[in-house]
């Protein structure tokens, strides 16, 4: 069994920074890549970010210069930092791994069940 479980979303004023976790657990093997998508109200789930096993990043085009995308191999965790975000940058932040599990031999998706970033004033 594998769980990815984020945490650090929340409200935030426009211009602010919020930072965001996913840790991945279970029987786990190895990490191929990681990433974060977002699915706002009435639209549909788009790729916000991902992250290499050696470190190799691709930004959405809206949040580049803005967020950052980084891992710790070592505690299978991925983190997203956001600065100066806007209204537009809310939705429902979810974290993907392709992961192999121990008793695998190619890596799956898997998916968190997601965390709220609400950017208002």
């Amino acid at each position: 069994q594998v769980q990815l479980v984020e945490s650090g979303g929340g409200l935030v004023q426009p211009g602010g920074s919020l930072r965001l976790s996913c840790a991945a657990s279970g029987s786990i093997f190895s990490i191929n890549i990681m990433g974060w998508y977002r699915q706002a109200p009435g639209k549909e789930r788009e790729l916000v970010a991902t992250i290499s096993s050696g470190g190799w990043t691709n930004y959405a085009d809206s949040v580049k210069g803005r967020f950052t995308i980084s891992r710790d191999n070592a505690k299978n965790t991925v983190y997203l930092q956001m600065n100066t975000l806007k209204p537009e940058d809310t939705a429902v932040y979810y974290c993907n791994g392709n992961i192999v599990r121990r008793s695998g031999v190619y890596g799956m998706d898997y998916w968190g069940k997601g965390t709220l970033v609400t950017v208002s004033s």
